[in-house]
């Protein structure tokens, strides 16, 4: 039996691409992907990425170290997604202090882009308190990091 690949994003450069296809459940009954779903994409596209980078975040929730959390997002909407549409997300990390690191977003059809946001993202005990990331992760942040954008 030949199992598909789970979804899995790459590393390329300072970026990390994730791939995601519209589907029904994506789309109000216009076939247009609705708003809220970009969230949902742009989630899961950060949480490949910390995968890709070797960072376990459920071993840190289950040890009690911390977790990292969306503190502010801004974002805009410049065309539709539609039923079907093949979307690749592109994330950035474009700053990263102790505590914290900003990301930019974007999602493409194609070269067309149609949604980009720019966000805060926290470390913070379980608790809910900021905290320091652990330096292990911070240097494999540190990696990624570029204020620059090619695109």
């Amino acid at each position: 039996m030949v199992l598909p690949n789970f979804p899995d994003g790459v590393l390329d450069g300072d970026r990390h691409l994730y791939a995601v296809r519209a589907y029904y459940e994506d789309t109000d009954l216009s076939g247009i992907v609705y708003h809220a779903n970009y969230l949902r994409w742009f989630e899961r596209a950060r949480s490949d990425l910390l995968r890709r980078l070797e960072i376990d975040q459920r071993a840190a929730i289950e040890s009690g170290e911390g977790a990292y959390a969306l503190s502010e997002v801004n974002l805009k909407y410049l065309r539709p997604a539609k039923l079907d549409d093949d979307i690749l997300i592109e994330t950035r990390c474009t700053e990263l202090k102790a505590a914290s690191c900003r990301m930019r977003q974007k999602a493409f059809r194609g070269d067309e882009l149609l949604a980009e946001a720019q966000l805060r993202v926290g470390f913070i005990s379980l608790e809910g308190r900021p905290k320091r990331q652990p330096e292990k992760w911070r240097a494999a942040f540190a990696r990624f990091v570029n204020s620059t954008e090619d695109r």
